[in-house]
């Protein structure tokens, strides 16, 4: 580690770097425990009907063996989140919602034992009728849930005279886009580990495993156990990535652990395998926008109606947010005058979506940034031109009325763009290989923002904590809820503490959290980490800092060494903390019954260029270009913000490329790596990132959030380039795969 006071805006090596090259990491299955049993979940063979039975095989040794039922669940069965809908395992009598649905636990010595049990045990269902589109869904004919409609959220946001403004514009631009469901792929499947310890009447249940965000698993199963705060204890394992499909789902796996480890007395490993994970697990929502875009001949945005409609799945989850932050992006980084955006969520006999990196943005950034590609082509004009004529400057306001004052980066990142498009590819196209035959090539432009931390009144609502404290040791340690899942967290909260303390970053630790020893600092999603906790980290490092040279002066000890200090104060003292509570920003003020205000703090703001070829014979589609710029705030650590943008890049790249969720009858039929792909080296572009620094004078050196921002935008650009390599063939669906573009080629008379 480097010896520097400040090491903001340097990139030293990750701290959690050399466990993970040598090993030493332990990721959950990892973890030994010796006396564990294996667990494995009962699921369900149909996407909608009632449990009538659960039926034992009575020729099979079930003496080692640990069945759990609904009937075992001591407190409420509900995997608790926003709505408690979700069953943790379906009960007898009870409705079957979706393919693959928790209904029974195993639990068994050995991996074969459990998978035998599995097989040993049948299920009497009865059918229903299925809801398997969102047209269906909102058609109502067949209601899963417990009201009148399958639509469970819907939000409007409105601004001046929609129709009235289309009527008088000289260009109005429709269009339907759809977009597929994706899997996060996280390279270490799901897994958690449960045990129970302490006196017979009064057990405390213990979890560890991989997961996003420790007090959601908390808090679930605290109602799921019907056990108090105190008697609940979540820690983060090493996490092998999450992409928001670590943040809700772990409740549910963890609560199966721990049922099974309380009725076996035995500590319970669940990992999933990765069949498994695929089948069951949350995805992004599936979405259909339909849009109409109106234009005055020069180009100026004059209105814009879009019509979200979001396919939840088969329970609420984490819906109703990713759908707010849909519609709150649905009308794009442009000031129009006259807005309506209609969101609606709704329930199908999928399995539940929830949570992805980009949170319902990626879907209608997609949809908006294909109608500024079309309206370019039928006003012929720039595609840069266009977007800068329409897009958000300070001073502007967003179609809910915020007023844009800070940290404001559309221009820089518009003009980067342009910069970076100046200078050669890094690969010339003939360098890159093709099918052999006829290859037609294209440019695409998305330009978009993303909000930062949670969307409104969230943030104070939540009041993330961190705490900062001398440990008994001497060093510093930084406490926290935040987890790491491969995007650096540790690294940077260790550099954002070292700098606010003014010691070298070795003196710095970051635990892995674990709600014992953590406050809640609200979990790792929504771009917020860095950004908001990492503010507080920032803030409670200065105030720790403040109290050891009070502490010092009235020891009569020099105050200009920090780390003596420190040890010192561990040494007579013991233990100094300091705990910071996270305020907003001044002046936010957001109504979340109208959807007017300050729906975020600050916005991150990019764009992406991409070139692609088209083979005219086979229509695959090589990335032969990828340019992503990128306002960051400030680049705490660049190599890493870098390596976020770039993931980030390349898994947008392939949900608009490869990535299809293939379903039928409601069941995930590629559940494998063989066909559930996802791009890899051999696919992925020579990578031209460009980070902006437009600080925010609110989050640790100017810095705010980077994680999801570089998902939303790139599917956009691929499909706008292949537009443009098929001479105004419209690509409204993603993934691109080559049939569908075969199908849109033919539609628009160009197909061989």
């Amino acid at each position: 580690m480097p010896t520097a006071v400040d090491a903001i805006g340097t990139s030293p090596p990750r701290t959690d770097g050399p466990a993970k090259v040598t090993g030493a990491a332990l990721y959950v299955d990892d973890i030994d425990a010796p006396d564990a049993l294996h667990g494995r979940t009962v699921r369900s063979a149909c996407a909608h009907g009632v449990l009538r039975a659960i039926r034992l095989d009575p020729t099979f040794d079930w003496s080692d063996v640990v069945v759990v039922t609904a009937a075992d669940i001591p407190g409420k069965n509900v995997v608790a989140l926003i709505v408690d809908d979700q069953p943790c395992l379906v009960a007898v009598g009870q409705r079957i919602r979706h393919w693959d649905e928790a209904v029974a636990l195993v639990a068994a010595p050995t991996k074969a034992k459990a998978a035998a049990a599995l097989e040993a045990i049948t299920l009497d269902v009865e059918p229903l009728p299925t809801v398997l589109t969102t047209d269906e869904a909102l058609a109502g004919k067949v209601l899963l849930g417990d009201g009148d409609t399958n639509v469970f959220k819907e939000i409007l946001i409105e601004q001046g005279d929609v129709e009235a403004a289309l009527a008088k514009a000289d260009v109005v631009v429709e269009g339907t886009y759809v977009t597929g469901a994706q899997e996060q792929m996280y390279i270490e499947p799901q897994g958690m580990l449960a045990r129970w310890d302490g006196p017979q009447d009064s057990p405390t249940c213990r979890v560890i495993g991989s997961l996003q965000c420790p007090y959601y698993v908390h808090k679930a199963l605290k109602v799921l156990l019907g056990l108090p705060d105190h008697r609940v204890v979540i820690t983060q394992a090493t996490t092998g990535g999450g992409f928001g499909g670590k943040e809700e789902y772990p409740s549910m796996i963890a609560g199966h652990a721990a049922l099974l480890s309380r009725k076996a007395k035995r500590p319970v490993k669940v990992v999933y395998e990765r069949g498994e994970d695929v089948a069951a697990t949350t995805k992004r929502h599936p979405a259909v926008m339909r849009s109409r875009i109106g234009l005055l001949r020069d180009g100026t945005i004059v209105a814009h109606d879009v019509d979200v409609v979001m396919d939840g799945g088969a329970y609420v989850t984490l819906s109703p947010v990713v759908l707010s932050r849909g519609v709150l992006h649905a009308a794009g980084p442009y000031k129009i005058p006259h807005v309506r955006v209609r969101g609606r969520a709704v329930l199908t006999n999928h399995p539940p979506h929830g949570a992805f990196r980009g949170f319902g943005a990626p879907q209608t950034t997609f949809a908006y940034e294909r109608q500024v590609a079309k309206a370019c082509r039928a006003l012929k004009l720039d595609p840069l031109v266009l977007r800068r004529k329409n897009m958000l400057r300070e001073g502007d306001h967003t179609a809910t009325g915020q007023k844009l004052t800070i940290s404001v980066g559309s221009v820089q990142v518009m003009d980067a763009l342009e910069a970076q498009l100046a200078k050669p590819a890094p690969v010339a196209p003939a360098q890159r290989t093709h099918g052999g035959g006829v290859v037609k090539r294209g440019r695409g432009v998305a330009f978009y923002f993303h909000g930062a931390g949670f969307t409104g009144s969230g943030e104070a609502r939540m009041r993330g904590q961190a705490t900062l404290a001398v440990a008994r040791d001497g060093r510093f340690e930084v406490r926290t809820s935040s987890t790491d899942i491969g995007q650096g967290m540790l690294t940077i909260f260790q550099q954002i503490a070292a700098a606010a303390l003014g010691v070298p970053c070795d003196q710095v630790r970051v635990p892995q959290a674990c709600t014992a020893d953590v406050p809640d600092s609200g979990p790792t999603v929504a771009s917020r980490t860095c950004m908001v906790v990492g503010s507080v980290v920032e803030q409670a490092s200065k105030a720790l800092k403040k109290e050891l040279e009070t502490w010092g002066r009235g020891e009569g000890l020099a105050t200009d060494d920090v780390v003596r200090l420190a040890t010192l104060r561990a040494v007579r003292k013991g233990e100094l903390t300091s705990t910071v509570t996270y305020s907003p920003p001044p002046g936010i003020v957001w109504d979340d019954t109208t959807y007017r205000g300050d729906a975020y703090p600050c916005y991150g703001w990019a764009a992406c260029a991409v070139d692609v070829a088209v083979d005219e014979d086979t229509h695959e589609v090589t990335v032969e270009r990828c340019v992503h710029v990128v306002d960051v705030g400030k680049a705490i650590h660049p190599r890493i913000v870098q390596g976020q943008i770039e993931g980030g890049t390349l898994q947008a790249l392939g949900w608009a490329l490869w990535e299809s969720v293939q379903y039928q009858g409601g069941r995930v039929l590629n559940q494998r790596m063989t066909n559930c792909i996802i791009p890899t080296s051999i696919e992925a572009p020579e990578m031209e990132t460009v980070l902006v620094e437009v600080p925010y004078p609110f989050g640790p050196r100017g810095a705010k959030g980077v994680g999801e921002i570089p998902m939303d935008g790139p599917a956009a650009a691929v499909a706008n380039a292949v537009e443009d390599a098929l001479g105004g063939v419209p690509i409204d669906e993603v993934p691109l795969l080559p049939e569908g573009i075969q199908r849109a080629r033919r539609a628009h008379g160009r197909g061989r």
